[in-house]
């Protein structure tokens, strides 16, 4: 299998693409052997453009089929690899699939505005999105609730959205989650609030393991796709 991905600032290492990351994430927890090209999307060479003409990557080749469209890779993959030999990874609480749904969104609206008059509006909306995601972080799962003992849930100590394993939704949000964290604090000196106690639990969490810091680009890449995206407040 073979995965073609954006190329960063120098045109050969992996560049800024939280979907990419997405299929990436996805093939190590699969335990699946890919290869990975990447593609300076300035000079995309011609076997690709005949390959997968008019898209850009992500995309991958799966014994001489293309596919493009992530959610539909995603979908192929799990359908594709499965037990014994592959494990699943669609969580087991649905609620975990929508867990951040809008978090990307209320971020890319903030970083993209240049208005000073809306500006801490737009902020305002992401650290409800935030709060929102902390919240289910923070919420106990039913399998971390003992139904005899009495009194307040126990908050959740769990590492990631679904239990202490990674699965397609992680694959999805936490990419976005990071471009957040690196992208913000960089351009607007926006840091996630500390009292966030579940949202950072979750990020160091996936910072311990090698699905996601091997798939990673480097921070300077994910500042350098934002350069001229991140606009300065006037």
């Amino acid at each position: 299998m073979s995965s073609s991905s954006m190329a960063g600032s120098d045109g050969e290492s992996i560049g800024n693409c939280p979907f990419s990351q997405r299929l990436f994430m996805i093939l190590w927890l699969k335990g699946v052997i890919f290869n990975v090209t990447t593609v300076d999307l300035k000079r995309k060479p011609a076997d690709l453009q005949d390959l997968a003409p008019g898209t850009n990557p992500p995309f991958v080749t799966f014994n001489g089929e293309v596919k493009v469209d992530v959610n539909k890779i995603e979908e192929f993959l799990e359908e594709k690899l499965t037990p014994p030999r592959y494990p699943r990874l669609a969580p087991r609480h649905l609620e975990a699939n929508t867990a951040g749904i809008d978090v990307f969104a209320k971020f890319s609206a903030y970083i993209k505005n240049p208005r000073k008059d809306i500006n801490e509006g737009l902020e305002k909306a992401l650290l409800k999105s935030l709060r929102r995601l902390d919240d289910f972080l923070r919420t106990p799962l039913s399998e971390e609730i003992d139904a005899d003992a009495a009194g307040d849930l126990p908050e959740s100590t769990r590492s990631f959205l679904d239990g202490s394993e990674l699965t397609l939704a992680d694959c999805n949000l936490l990419p976005k989650l990071h471009i957040l964290k690196v992208v913000a604090r960089k351009y607007r000196g926006f840091e996630i609030p500390e009292e966030m106690m579940g949202v950072w639990r979750y990020l160091n969490h996936a910072y311990q393991r090698e699905e996601f810091t091997s798939t990673c680009p480097a921070e300077r890449e994910i500042e350098f796709a934002y350069l001229d995206v991140a606009k300065r407040i006037k």
